[in-house]
């Protein structure tokens, strides 16, 4: 799921990149887009919240302060799932901007900004392969 999220993230910055730098209008099909990437990002999150209580990470995380020495634990209760709260949250705003009756370059530059910021946090806080301890496959059943 995070590949659909990230494609949909990089539509986003392409189509918004071309509406600032060609003066183009605003059209339903990067509202469109923008939207599919909100949407993906919700879906993410409901899937990623499954994942944070069933896997047993809010248990590690109401264990204690000692989870804060551990790489790994600290890596999966606080700063990947914080992380990923701020760019949703980031890609919220995002897409809210393009629903305000503003300038269609403006729609385009916020949109952007917002976007790539979210993209920034995003990169971050995935657990890449080969990221010492805390490294996840790049497809689900890759080892």
């Amino acid at each position: 799921m995070r590949w659909v999220i990230l494609v949909f993230i990089l539509l986003t910055l392409i189509r918004s990149m071309r509406g600032m730098g060609g003066g183009k209008a605003f059209t339903a099909g990067d509202r469109k887009v923008a939207m599919f990437m909100m949407i993906s990002a919700d879906i993410q999150f409901l899937l990623g919240i499954d994942l944070y209580f069933m896997k047993g990470w809010f248990t590690v995380l109401t264990s204690g302060a000692d989870i804060m020495a551990n790489k790994v634990n600290r890596f999966f209760t606080v700063e990947h799932a914080v992380g990923m709260i701020i760019a949703i949250a980031l890609i919220h705003i995002g897409y809210s901007s393009v629903k305000k009756n503003i300038a269609d370059q403006a729609k385009f530059k916020k949109l952007f900004w917002f976007t790539l910021i979210a993209l920034l946090v995003i990169l971050i806080t995935i657990p890449w392969p080969g990221r010492e301890l805390i490294g996840r496959p790049m497809f689900p059943g890759m080892h």
